[in-house]
């Protein structure tokens, strides 16, 4: 079995003296797990680093077992961001929370199109907590655990849209989510306009809302919490006063 792909790196773990075991998430294969050799090299490891965009050459004598991969730079990635620890942090992120979600060698283009656009976004400060949110939210999408945020779940109207269902995901009315309110996830409303406008805690609310279905939808059914690196980068952008 052999091909190659262009992909970006989600982790990288060491395997023997110098080799590595890295996870890649390809654009049209989805994510790949493959032993690259010299992985623990000083040339290959800020290739290795999440979110450096590479193209790998893959093979195998056997199509189900663990291959070996060549891998190449393809751009800046990672290197682009070390002067901003916090968009940094949001790359590592996003790479574990694809890592941990998405079943290996399953096509998921949709997941790896959102990560792009997230890490062309990175660069630009005031922007990016948005995208993550976004990104956050299209992950849950191509897992097929999209949120119904078209209309309230109660009344059927499209207006007012404020809270979100922590049990089914949809959205619901100010009016009529009133009384439960207590229960109800905050709907910022950048999530239902590509024009809508930030205001402070908006960011905190969507990453909120995001975290509890990624936890409670998919990270819970494989037996395990959001990954630790998400929960960094939410300390950090609130210590930085961004949620």
């Amino acid at each position: 079995m052999e091909f190659e792909e262009d992909g970006f790196v989600l982790a990288a773990r060491p395997h023997g003296e110098a080799g590595a075991i890295v996870d890649i998430l390809t654009a049209g294969r989805g994510r790949w797990a493959a032993h690259v050799a010299g992985g623990a090299s000083r040339r290959l490891k800020p290739i290795l680093q999440p979110g450096s965009r590479v193209r790998m050459a893959y093979r195998a004598r056997v199509a189900d077992q663990l291959g070996a991969a060549r891998l190449e730079s393809d751009g800046e990635g990672a290197s682009a961001l070390f002067d901003d620890p916090l968009a940094l942090a949001a790359l590592a992120a996003a790479a574990s929370l694809v890592a941990g979600a998405l079943p290996e060698r399953e096509p998921h283009p949709g997941a790896f199109y959102a990560f792009e656009a997230l890490v062309g976004a990175l660069s630009l400060p005031d922007i990016w907590p948005a995208v993550l949110v976004r990104f956050e939210m299209g992950l849950l999408q191509e897992l097929g655990f999209g949120l119904d945020l078209s209309r309230c779940a109660v009344t059927g109207s499209a207006d007012d849209l404020v809270w979100v269902s922590p049990r089914t995901g949809r959205a619901v009315s100010a009016t009529a989510g009133e009384p439960y309110r207590d229960r109800l996830l905050v709907l910022p409303p950048f999530l239902l306009s590509a024009q809508g406008g930030l205001s402070p805690g908006d960011i905190g609310a969507g990453l909120a809302l995001t975290g509890r279905f990624l936890q409670d939808f998919v990270f819970a059914a494989l037996n395990r919490p959001l990954p630790p690196a998400r929960a960094r980068l939410i300390e950090r952008l609130s210590d930085a006063g961004r949620l």
